[in-house]
């Protein structure tokens, strides 16, 4: 089966030695993805909901860069800084993934790359047709 690897264009990739996605076959997998702003640093730090709106938007694109699209996505990992917003972070989940509804697992971690940071979503699809 072919392997693609999809790039986010981070600095990070090459010096880590890993992809924003990679396509085989008909899977895509979406690497943990933190809520980047453009140019640099954490996007609206503190804001639980627009950090999550954020990296759902970065795996969007890696998705359709991949081929597949929210539709065609099966399982989501999000890894949170602080349970106690869960709301937060599922309403902006639901506003993409309601009608679709992948498997999905939310946990508590003691951080994240960078201490503004208080989501990170892994994806993973499985594209239809």
């Amino acid at each position: 089966m072919e392997r693609r690897n999809i790039s986010g264009g981070s600095e990070w990739e090459p010096v880590v030695g890993y992809s924003r996605a990679v396509r085989v076959g008909d899977r895509v997998f979406v690497a943990g993805t933190a809520p980047a702003a453009e140019g640099g640093g954490t996007h609206a730090p503190g804001d639980a909901y627009a950090q999550t709106r954020r990296c759902l938007e970065i795996i969007l694109k890696a998705l359709g860069e991949a081929g597949a699209s929210a539709a065609d996505v099966v399982r989501t990992r999000m890894f949170v800084t602080d349970i106690s917003r869960w709301q937060e972070y599922g309403r902006a989940h639901g506003e993409v993934f309601g009608a679709i509804r992948p498997a999905t697992t939310m946990v508590e971690v003691r951080a994240l790359i960078e201490p503004e940071m208080l989501i990170e979503i892994e994806a993973e699809a499985v594209v239809s047709g």
